[in-house]
């Protein structure tokens, strides 16, 4: 009775292997064929990253020969480049993105305050040759928030090519204090001269809400924007 025990034992043993043997084989299987599947679901892409690289490196390039016609004063050649480099962007999703990203960074938004500015050069007043290049540029100021404000200074920080900063601090804006409603926008617009092709302005707005009494008043920055030939990154007029 005990050897019928012991050759019961060893068969049902025998089974268990098989059994696992078999689960085993039936894994590899398993994996193999989705080891397959994820291989061929990767070509497209492998072929959309390639495209991409390739539109991104027409767009770095069409950037630089914007710069060298820029450079070269073949103004004309250089905005007909930046009107391709425009469309390329409104094609491209991931350009058109980030042109997005760009234009919300550069509106800023202060206790309800939104500043954008537009800027452009002006050929007319500029003399190249005496190293006079004139700039104009529009501020429209925006309250969106539910109290009443009024701009009371400015203070700007000019910059130009040659990294030569300029302070500029004055009352109000074009001989005006604007007190802006809610909901509502002021806009003017000014002019800034540099003695060179390209620079940048930045700044901030100093405001106070007008019905809080014994308010403090408060900053609205405005985010660096560019004086160029070609106008800024956004809008080439006023």
């Amino acid at each position: 009775m005990q050897s019928l025990s012991l050759s019961s034992t060893k068969s049902l043993a025998g089974l268990r292997l098989l059994g696992q043997d078999a689960r085993l084989k039936r894994k590899s299987s398993i994996v193999v064929v989705a080891c397959g599947g994820s291989s061929d679901s990767e070509t497209p892409t492998s072929n959309s990253t390639s495209s991409f690289l390739s539109r991104t490196q027409t767009y770095a390039l069409l950037k630089q020969q914007m710069e060298v016609a820029a450079k070269s004063e073949d103004y004309k050649e250089a905005a007909r480049i930046r009107d391709s480099l425009r469309l390329f962007e409104e094609e491209e999703p991931v350009l058109r993105l980030r042109r997005l990203i760009k234009e919300a960074i550069a509106d800023q938004r202060f206790q309800g305050v939104r500043v954008q500015v537009r800027s452009v050069y002006i050929e007319g007043r500029s003399q190249p040759s005496k190293g006079l290049y004139f700039f104009a540029y529009r501020i429209r100021i925006t309250n969106n928030s539910d109290d009443t404000v009024q701009l009371l200074r400015r203070h700007w920080i000019i910059t130009d090519a040659n990294g030569r900063s300029e302070n500029v601090w004055g009352i109000g804006v074009v001989g005006e204090q604007p007190v802006l409603l809610p909901r509502t926008s002021f806009e003017y617009s000014s002019a800034c001269p540099l003695s060179t092709p390209n620079g940048r302005m930045e700044g901030e707005f100093e405001m106070i809400h007008v019905e809080r009494v014994g308010s403090r008043s408060f900053n609205v920055v405005i985010a660096p924007f560019s004086l160029a030939l070609l106008g800024d990154d956004d809008c080439n007029t006023i």
